[in-house]
């Protein structure tokens, strides 16, 4: 897409360049710390490489690694050196609650906006209702009638 003249945070390289990955490879699951770093380079968002990018992939945006400077929750690791973007729903550090998940739009350029309309719309879309929440309602009538005392009682019935 090319270079952009305004500063951008490390992290939300990182997340955009895996992001454009994800849209261009919807089959695959996940992609090596490699793979990020080249696409991270072809989309040349800043006129240098910075230093920051290797750690930002290994730790700093990864959601289930123990946190070192930053929170973000941008990336999740699936296996050793293999990320894919973080979803709601995702096991993380609980020392990143709260972190980052998606860049803000006000600190990436407006070219990449629409990725992430992407993320909310295809990617990781919120969640339409709490699956826990809908089981509870599922069964609320399931032991209705029932003595909990009597229950366990017959369960032990044999065993004492």
């Amino acid at each position: 897409m090319g270079k952009v003249t305004a500063s951008i945070r490390v992290a939300d390289e990182v997340w955009i360049a895996t992001a454009l990955l994800h849209r261009e490879h919807p089959e695959a699951a996940d992609f090596s710390l490699q793979e990020i770093a080249a696409r991270l380079e072809r989309e040349a968002l800043t006129e240098i490489r910075r230093p920051g990018v290797y750690p930002h992939l290994s730790v700093h945006c990864v959601a289930n690694r123990p946190p070192t400077t930053g929170t973000y929750r941008m990336l999740f690791e699936t296996a050793p050196s293999r990320r894919r973007l973080f979803r709601a729903g995702d096991p993380y550090d609980p020392r990143r609650q709260g972190g980052k998940i998606v860049p803000n739009r006000a600190e990436i350029p407006p070219l990449y906006h629409e990725l992430v309309d992407w993320y909310e719309r295809t990617w990781a879309p919120a969640a339409t209702s709490d699956p826990l929440l809908e089981l509870a309602a599922r069964s609320r009538g399931l032991w209705k009638g029932v003595n909990a005392d009597d229950y366990v009682r017959r369960l032990r019935e044999g065993f004492e």
